[in-house]
């Protein structure tokens, strides 16, 4: 695999993580404070309860890359190590609206695995990956046990399918009447694009 520059980080997702790390500085209080002056819908309510897990999963995926036994790629490795910075505030950020709004920070009865009960993302089932790009447990254990090139290939696969449904998920909620819900949708949209894109150009570096 050749080496090359990531892309970098969006403007706006940067501003996000910013403020996000500010925030979580001080147990969580101003982000609290910011979201709590705007109007929380049941779309944004939903956005976050199943962003959070979905973001949750795809950190768990950065530390599997970033594991000795993985034998990851340094390519790799600076994807996850970016997708763990971006994606740990974010999860932060929105623990603290759902905690500002008095919502549970996991959406009450959700049955399916990505939790996205009441937001239509049909047509998002990508050759047997879950809808909004979740891996399934036994995925999850096949890309633990995989090394070197085979977790690499693995790895840029599973997580292009999982940043297709963050952006599936994340479209649903750049309408949102909530300028912090909206600018945290927009900003998903953009760098998991750009990670898409520099993840398909390694998966075409190593096909022979």
């Amino acid at each position: 695999m050749k080496h090359r520059p990531l892309v970098v980080m969006s403007v706006a997702l940067l501003g996000l993580g910013i403020l996000a790390g500010c925030s979580s500085g001080e147990s969580g209080s101003s982000v609290a404070t910011t979201a709590s002056r705007s109007a929380a819908s049941a779309t944004d309510v939903a956005f976050a309860q199943s962003m959070i897990p979905h973001h949750e999963q795809a950190v768990e995926m950065a530390d599997m890359a970033l594991t000795a036994d993985s034998s990851a790629s340094e390519d790799v490795q600076r994807l996850a190590e970016q997708i763990q910075a971006a994606q740990g505030p974010e999860i932060q950020q929105m623990t603290g609206w759902l905690e500002s709004w008095g919502t549970p920070t996991t959406m009450p009865g959700a049955t399916d695995a990505d939790g996205m009960q009441g937001m239509d993302h049909s047509g998002h089932d990508m050759g047997g990956v879950m809808v909004a790009g979740m891996m399934t447990a036994e995925q999850m254990q096949q890309l633990e046990q995989a090394s070197g090139e085979q977790f690499d290939d693995m790895w840029l696969t599973m997580m292009i399918a999982h940043h297709q449904g963050a952006i599936a998920m994340a479209q649903q909620a750049q309408a949102s009447s909530n300028p912090e819900v909206a600018a945290l949708a927009d900003a998903i949209v953009t760098a998991q694009r750009e990670e898409i894109q520099v993840m398909q150009e390694l998966l075409t570096e190593d096909s022979p």
